[in-house]
C-alpha cells in the first residue's frame, strides 16, 4: 500500500471519509514529508502546522459525527505566496511585503476550505511572479525534484515542486504567461489554466486593482499530480465572486461520455522550434488519441507569431508603467530580466496599444473559428525541457531563451482561453508537459482530453528529490 503523502487528493478525500485513515494522519504524513524533503528543495517557505492540525481535529470530528462531507475534506493543500490566506503574509517574493499580512482568505482559498481542503503551507514564487523560473528575493531559490540544476518553472514553481515530490497533494497558483503550466510541464505533474473570469481573483494587499494586462490575462488555478484533482479543484473554485468583477458563473463545455472529436496537433509554425525529444512525446500522445478513436490532424492555428508578440506588449506596457515601484522592491535577477525584456520587446505607444486590441479582437475572433473546426489543439508546454538555473537572465542569451522556450503557452494568455497540462513523457531525464487547449468555456473538455492521455501513462510523481 502506498504512502499517504504519495496518493492523490480524491484519494486521500476517500479514504478520510471511509475512515480508514484520519485527516491527522493525512495532515502530520505531510507535514513529516515536508521535513524530510523540503530541504532540499525550498518550495514551501511557511508551514501554518497548529492551525492545519486543529481543522484536521474537526475534519475527523465531522466523519465521527456522520456529517455529511466535501469532496475534498480533511486533505491538506498548499497556497501559492501571491494568494492572500488569511493569518500569513501575502509576500509576492520580496522582502518589501515579508509583513503584508492578509486579514481575509481570497476567494480561491475561502472555496478550498469551502471544498474541504485544510491550507497547512505557502509555497514560492519569483519576485510578483514576474520569471519562467523560481528564485525569490526573500526566500531564495526552488529547485526542481527531478534535477537540482534545472528550473522548477515559475512563477508557480514552488506548488509544482512541493506536489510533484509529495509535500502536497493539491495547491492554487496563479497564471499571466505560463505561471500554472510552466511548472507542470518542469516538474511532471497536472494543472489547468482556466478561461478567463472562470475562477475569481482578489486580493486585499494593494495593489487592489490589477493593470489592463492582468484584466485581460491572469487566473487562478488549480495544480495536483492527476487530471481528476485537477478537475476537482476547477468544481471547487469555479463561479462569479462579487470581489472580481471580472468573474462569470459560466456553463462549460465538456465531450459527452466516449464522443471522439477532431484534435488539432500543433504544427510548428516558421520561425518556432520545438525540442525532438518533446516533439515525440507529444506525438506519441496524439497516436493514443488517435488509437482511442479521436479525428487527429496537423493543424497551425492563425498568427502565432503575432499573438507571442502582442503577448509581450500588452505585459510590457503595464510593467512598463509600474517599473519605478517594482524597481524599489525586486531583486536584482528579477529587474535584470525586466531591463532585457524591454529592450528586447519596448513598451508600445498608446495609439500602438489601440491598434494592438483590434488585432487582439481579430485574433480571438480566428481562434474561435479554429476552435470551431477542431474542438481541441494537443501542443508541447513548453518547447524545450526545463532550462539552468538562471539560463533566463543571462544579459546575452537570456531574453532569447525565455521566449524560445514558453511560446507554445504564451496563445492561452493572450486570448483568455483553457489549457490543461498533464505530463506525456520524460525525455533526458526531465518530464514533458502535454498542452490541450479549447475554445473559451471549454474547460471541461480540455480535461477529458488531458485525463485520456494521463491514462495511457503510468504516473511519474510523486518522486523522492534527485539532490546530485
Amino acid at each position: 500500500m502506498s504512502e499517504l503523502w504519495q496518493r492523490p487528493a480524491l484519494t486521500l478525500a476517500a479514504d478520510i471519509a471511509s475512515g480508514q485513515v484520519s485527516s491527522r494522519e493525512v495532515l502530520e504524513a505531510h507535514l513529516e514529508r515536508v521535513a524530510a524533503v523540503n530541504g532540499d528543495l525550498n518550495a514551501i517557505v511557511r508551514l501554518l502546522p497548529d492551525e492545519a492540525c486543529d481543522a484536521a481535529d474537526e475534519a475527523d470530528a465531522a466523519v465521527a459525527r456522520g456529517d455529511q462531507l466535501a469532496p475534498l475534506h480533511g486533505v491538506p493543500c498548499t497556497v501559492k505566496e501571491n494568494i492572500d490566506l488569511a493569518g500569513t503574509p501575502t509576500t509576492q517574493g520580496v522582502a518589501a511585503l515579508a509583513e503584508a499580512v492578509a486579514t481575509q482568505d481570497a476567494p480561491t482559498v475561502t472555496r478550498m476550505r469551502s471544498a474541504g481542503a485544510i491550507p497547512f503551507a505557502r509555497t514560492n514564487l519569483p519576485d510578483f511572479g514576474l520569471r519562467v523560473h523560481t528564485d525569490s528575493s526573500l526566500h531564495g531559490l526552488t529547485r526542481n525534484p527531478w534535477n537540482p540544476n534545472v528550473t522548477a518553472g515559475g512563477s508557480s514553481g514552488g506548488e509544482g515542486s512541493a506536489i510533484a515530490s509529495g509535500m502536497s497533494p493539491i495547491g492554487i497558483g496563479n497564471d499571466i504567461g505560463g505561471s500554472l503550466r510552466n511548472p507542470a510541464h518542469c516538474c511532471g505533474i497536472a494543472s489547468l489554466k482556466p478561461t478567463v473570469g472562470v475562477i475569481p481573483m482578489a486580493t486585499e494587499i494593494p495593489p487592489q486593482d490589477q493593470g489592463l494586462s492582468s484584466q485581460l490575462m491572469v487566473v487562478e488555478g488549480p495544480m495536483a499530480r492527476t487530471v481528476a484533482d485537477v478537475r476537482a479543484g476547477l468544481d471547487a473554485l469555479a463561479g462569479q465572486h462579487w470581489r472580481d468583477p471580472r468573474s462569470v458563473s459560466a456553463v462549460l463545455a465538456d465531450n459527452a461520455p466516449g464522443e471522439r472529436i477532431r484534435i488539432a496537433v500543433l504544427a510548428p509554425p516558421e520561425g518556432f522550434a520545438v525540442e525532438p525529444g518533446i516533439a515525440a512525446a507529444i506525438h506519441s500522445a496524439a497516436d493514443r488519441l488517435a488509437d482511442s478513436g479521436h479525428d487527429v490532424i496537423e493543424a497551425t492555428p492563425p498568427d502565432i507569431g503575432l499573438v507571442v508578440e502582442q503577448w509581450l506588449s500588452l505585459l510590457g506596457a503595464d510593467i512598463t508603467s509600474q517599473r519605478e515601484i517594482l524597481d524599489m522592491v525586486m531583486g536584482p535577477d528579477a529587474k535584470a530580466l525586466l531591463d532585457t525584456a524591454q529592450d528586447a520587446a519596448p513598451a508600445p505607444s498608446y495609439p500602438e496599444v489601440t491598434t494592438m486590441h483590434v488585432e487582439r479582437y481579430r485574433l480571438l475572433r480566428e481562434w474561435a473559428q479554429f476552435f470551431q473546426e477542431h474542438p481541441v489543439l494537443l501542443s508541447p508546454t513548453w518547447a524545450r525541457p526545463a532550462f539552468e538555473h538562471g539560463a533566463d537572465v543571462d544579459p546575452e542569451t537570456g531574453f532569447e531563451t525565455m521566449l524560445t522556450t514558453i511560446w507554445p503557452v504564451l496563445p492561452a494568455n493572450l486570448l483568455g482561453m483553457p489549457a490543461a497540462i498533464t505530463p506525456a513523457g520524460v525525455t533526458n531525464g526531465l518530464p514533458v508537459g502535454a498542452q490541450v487547449m479549447g475554445d473559451r468555456f471549454n474547460d471541461l473538455r480540455c480535461l477529458t482530453i488531458a485525463a485520456e492521455i494521463e491514462a495511457g501513462l503510468d504516473p511519474i510523481t510523486p518522486i523522492d528529490p534527485v539532490t546530485t
